[in-house]
C-alpha cells in the first residue's frame, strides 16, 4: 500500500467532557453505598424483607459501579472520508457486502430489495463491491425479488450517483409525501429521471406485492427450478449469481450473488451465525475482499458515504497515531420511530452514553447489523500478528481449520499472509466459483473444522453478534464506533409488545448464556487480553436476565410488607435514614432525565422508556434466565426466534400507535402479577386505614413504593380492562390472581 502523502489524519478521537456526569454518579455510588452499610448495621434489629432488600439494593449497587466505569471516559469520533477520496481512492480495498433474511413473512422481501438496492447505490467504485444475499428460507419469492431488484438497480445506481441522492433506498426517497429536488443546474432533466426512476420503482413494488399473494412468484424453471417444489428445511445449496460486473466498471452495478446453504433435517445449521460463516466461505471464493459488511435485511443504507466512513478507520496506515481496528461499528437508528418511543427500544440515550463509553474503552460491541470487519480478524488473526508466518499455514493446518476446500484454503491463506488490504479478486469471473461455493455451502462441510469454533461467527449462543465481539476483543484488538450525520444505517422497530418481549427475551437468554461459555468475559480477562473494564461493560448487558430476580423481588416487597403488617424494607418515616432511599431516587430520576434532554429525547420519552425497562426486567429478562437455566440442566435449548419486520405498515389507526399490546405469552404473567398484589396492598392498606389502625401509616415509604409500581405497570393496568390485543387475555389474570392469591396467604399466615 502506498504511503500517503498528506499528514492529515483520515479520522479524530476526543473525549467527552463529562465533569459534572461524573460527580454525578459518584454521588449515587457514595449513597448507595451508605444506604447498604445502614441496613448491615440495622440487619439484627429487622426481618427477613430488610435482609432480601439488602441483597437486591447490593445488587444494584455492583450494577451501577458497571455503570459508571462504562460510562467514565465516553469517546467522540470524527470522519475525513474527503481526504480519503482526494489522496487514496485508487487505493481503497474491496467490500462484500453481507445481507442476511430468514422468513419471507415475517421480513418482507421488498424490505430486503431496498436494503439490498442501498447498498448497490453507495458512493464507492462498484467494481470493488460485492453484495451477497443469504436467504434462510430457500424462498423463490425472495430470488425472484432480487432478479427483478437487479433490473431496477440498473437504473437506480446510475440516477442516484448522477444527481448525488441522499437516501439512496427507494422506499424513502420515494415516500408518498417527497417532492423531486435536487442542484443539479439541469433540472427539466432531472424532473424527467425522477419520474421515470418513480415509475420504475412503482412497477418494481407491484410486481413483489403480487407474487407474494401467488403460491408461487413465477414459473419455476430456468433459473428458479432449483426452487421447484423445495423444503426450507430440506434441501440442497443454492448459490446464484444475479448480476456479475463483468467489465469491472466502476461506475456500473455491483455483484449480487443469491445464497441459500443447504438444510437437513438432522443437522444443527447454527442460526444466523452458520449463516454468516457460509456467506463468509462463499464470499470468500468468489470475491475474497479483505472487508466485509455484514447488515440484516431490514436495516438500509443510510448515509450514501458509509463505506468511506469505515474506511477512514479501517484504511489507516498507522500514523497521526491511527489505530488498526478490528471493526467498525455504527450504532442501530431507526426510521419512522413512534414519537417519545413508548416501548422503550429505540436505545438513543443508551447508544449516546453507554455505546461511547464503551468506545473510550476498548471499543464498541458487535452489534449484528451495521458492522465492517477485516476478514483476516474473522479469520483468526490478532493485533500481535497481523502477519503469519509461512510455517503455520501449512496446508494440514488450513484443512483443518477452514475445511477440505483447497481453492478455500488458499484464499484464507491469501488474506491471513497479506500485510496490506489490497487482497482480492480471487478469480477473474465469479461465476467459476459457483460449484465450488455450492460444496462449502453444504451443511456437514464445517465438521472437524475451526468455523464457529476458531474462525468466523461464533457458536454457542443465540446473540452471535455479541459473542464474536467478544471473541475478538478478548485477542486483543480495539473496535471503533463511527457515528456520522446523518446516520449510516437505519433500521425498522418492533412496534407492539409481544413482538418487543420477544426480541428483549432472545437478547437476554443468549446474553447471558454466554457467562457460562468458554469465551465469558471473567474468563478471557483472565487468560486473555480482554480489559477489565470492557469486561465489565459485557457484564452490564449479560447479566441482564440475573438483574431480573432483584427486579422482581423489589417490586414485591412493599406489597409483602403491607399485607403481612409485620415488618419494613424501608428506614421508618420518622427515622433519618429515610433520607437516604430518598435522595437516590430523587438524585437519579433527575440525572437520567437530564441525559435524555442531553440527548434531544422529551420527558414523555425519559418517562416511556423508565417503565418499559421495568416491564422487560419482569418478562423478557425473566425468561431469558429461565431459558439458559433450562439449557444447564439439559433440559432445553435455546432457540433463536425471528421477529416479525411490520417495515413501517401496521393496521393500527394513528391514535393507538404506540398503545401496548398483549398475547397469551407466559411472559405477560409476572408484570400482571406484581400489577394485581401492589393494588392488592394498597386496597388492604385503605381498609385498615378507614378502620383506624394509626400504625398503618408507620408504612408510607411502602404505600409510596406500591404505587410508584403501580405507576411503572400502568400499561398493564389499562390491560386489565382492554379488548382484544390491548386487553390482558383471561387466563393470564386467572394464573396471575392465583398467584396473588398464594402470596396473600404466605403473609397471613406470617402475620
Amino acid at each position: 500500500m502506498a504511503k500517503a502523502t498528506h499528514n492529515l489524519p483520515l479520522y479524530e478521537l476526543k473525549f467527552r467532557n463529562n465533569e459534572i456526569s461524573r460527580t454525578i454518579e459518584l454521588i449515587i455510588l457514595f449513597l448507595l453505598l451508605s444506604l447498604v452499610g445502614y441496613r448491615i448495621i440495622k440487619l439484627k434489629d429487622n426481618g427477613y424483607p430488610w435482609l432480601l432488600a439488602l441483597v437486591c439494593e447490593s445488587w444494584f449497587t455492583i450494577n451501577w459501579i458497571i455503570i459508571v466505569s462504562t460510562k467514565w471516559n465516553q469517546l467522540i469520533t470524527k470522519t475525513y472520508p474527503e481526504r480519503l477520496l482526494k489522496w487514496r481512492s485508487s487505493e481503497l480495498p474491496e467490500v462484500d457486502m453481507f445481507v442476511t433474511t430468514a422468513d419471507p413473512e415475517l421480513e418482507p422481501p421488498i424490505m430486503t430489495v431496498n436494503t439490498v438496492l442501498s447498498l448497490l447505490a453507495t458512493e464507492y467504485p462498484a467494481h470493488k463491491l460485492a453484495c451477497y444475499v443469504s436467504d434462510d428460507a430457500a424462498s423463490p419469492l425472495t430470488f425472484y425479488s432480487l432478479v427483478e431488484a437487479i433490473k431496477f438497480a440498473k437504473y437506480w445506481v446510475p440516477f442516484c450517483k448522477k444527481y448525488n441522492v441522499s437516501v439512496r433506498a427507494p422506499f424513502r426517497y420515494f415516500k408518498p409525501d417527497s417532492q423531486p429536488c435536487s442542484n443539479a443546474s439541469s433540472h427539466d432533466e432531472f424532473l424527467q429521471d425522477w419520474m421515470k426512476i418513480k415509475e420504475e420503482y412503482a412497477k418494481l413494488y407491484l410486481k413483489i406485492e403480487d407474487a407474494c399473494k401467488k403460491t408461487e412468484p413465477c414459473d419455476l424453471s430456468g433459473d428458479y427450478s432449483d426452487f421447484s417444489n423445495i423444503n426450507r428445511r430440506n434441501h440442497k445449496s443454492i448459490v446464484k449469481v444475479i448480476h456479475e460486473n463483468k467489465e469491472a466498471v466502476s461506475e456500473g452495478v455491483p455483484h449480487l450473488i443469491y445464497v441459500a446453504r443447504e438444510k437437513r433435517p438432522k443437522y444443527s445449521h447454527n442460526n444466523k451465525a452458520g449463516a454468516m460463516n457460509v456467506l463468509n466461505r462463499v464470499s470468500g471464493l468468489m470475491t475474497n475482499a479483505p472487508i466485509m459488511l455484514n447488515v440484516d435485511c431490514d436495516m438500509y443504507a443510510n448515509n450514501p458515504l458509509v463505506i468511506l466512513q469505515a474506511m477512514c478507520f479501517l484504511f489507516s496506515d498507522g500514523g497521526n497515531n491511527q489505530k488498526d481496528y478490528a471493526f467498525v461499528q455504527f450504532p442501530q437508528h431507526f426510521y419512522d420511530g413512534l414519537k417519545d418511543d413508548p416501548y422503550g427500544n429505540q436505545l438513543k440515550v443508551l447508544h449516546e452514553f453507554l455505546g461511547r463509553g464503551i468506545s473510550g474503552i476498548q471499543g464498541p460491541f458487535y452489534q449484528g447489523t451495521g458492522c465492517f470487519h477485516r476478514r483476516n480478524v474473522i479469520y483468526g488473526s490478532s493485533p500481535d500478528d497481523k502477519f503469519i508466518e509461512g510455517i503455520q499455514l501449512s496446508n494440514e493446518n488450513l484443512q483443518s481449520t477452514f475445511g477440505n476446500s483447497r481453492e478455500l484454503c488458499e484464499s484464507a491463506a491469501k488474506v491471513l499472509q497479506a500485510k496490506e488490504l489490497m487482497v482480492g479478486g480471487s478469480t477473474s469471473t465469479i461465476t467459476n466459483s459457483v460449484e465450488a461455493a455450492c460444496q462449502v455451502a453444504n451443511c456437514a462441510y464445517e465438521f472437524g473444522t475451526g468455523w464457529g469454533r476458531k474462525v468466523g461467527w461464533m457458536y454457542g449462543s443465540v446473540t452471535e453478534d455479541i459473542l464474536t465481539g467478544l471473541t475478538i476483543h478478548a485477542r486483543g484488538w480495539e473496535t471503533a464506533y463511527c457515528t456520522p450525520d446523518p446516520p449510516g444505517f437505519l433500521g425498522c422497530t418492533p412496534s407492539n409488545g409481544p413482538v418487543i418481549i420477544l426480541q428483549f427475551k432472545r437478547w437476554s437468554t443468549g446474553l447471558f448464556e454466554i457467562l457460562f461459555s468458554s469465551k465469558s468475559p471473567l474468563i478471557s480477562t483472565l487468560t486473555k487480553k480482554l480489559r477489565l473494564r470492557q469486561c465489565l461493560a459485557y457484564l452490564w448487558i449479560q447479566l441482564w436476565a440475573l438483574r431480573s430476580i432483584f427486579e422482581v423481588c423489589y417490586a414485591i416487597l412493599p406489597a409483602y410488607c403491607i399485607i403481612s403488617n409485620s415488618s419494613h424494607f424501608l428506614p421508618k418515616i420518622n427515622e433519618p435514614a429515610t433520607m437516604i432511599p430518598i435522595s437516590i431516587m430523587v438524585i437519579y430520576k433527575l440525572y437520567t432525565l437530564s441525559e435524555y434532554i442531553r440527548a434531544g429525547q422529551s420527558i414523555r420519552a425519559w418517562w416511556n422508556n423508565q417503565r418499559m425497562w421495568k416491564v422487560l426486567a419482569t418478562s423478557s429478562w425473566l425468561f431469558g434466565i429461565l431459558s439458559v437455566g433450562l439449557k444447564v440442566v439439559g433440559l432445553s435449548e435455546t432457540a433463536f426466534e425471528v421477529t416479525k419486520k411490520d417495515n413501517g405498515e401496521n393496521d393500527e389507526s394513528n391514535s393507538d400507535k404506540g398503545r401496548f399490546t398483549f398475547d397469551e405469552s407466559p411472559m405477560f404473567i409476572p408484570g400482571t402479577f406484581i400489577l394485581l398484589l401492589n393494588l392488592t396492598a394498597l386496597l388492604v392498606f385503605a381498609f385498615r386505614t378507614i378502620y383506624g389502625n394509626h400504625e398503618n401509616m408507620m408504612y408510607l415509604g411502602e404505600i409510596i413504593c406500591c404505587k410508584m409500581v403501580v405507576i411503572y405497570f400502568w400499561a398493564f393496568f389499562k390491560g386489565l380492562f382492554g379488548r382484544g390485543n390491548y386487553g390482558i387475555p383471561l387466563p393470564t389474570i386467572i394464573k396471575s390472581g392465583t398467584l396473588v392469591l398464594f402470596v396473600c396467604a404466605i403473609c397471613i399466615r406470617g402475620e
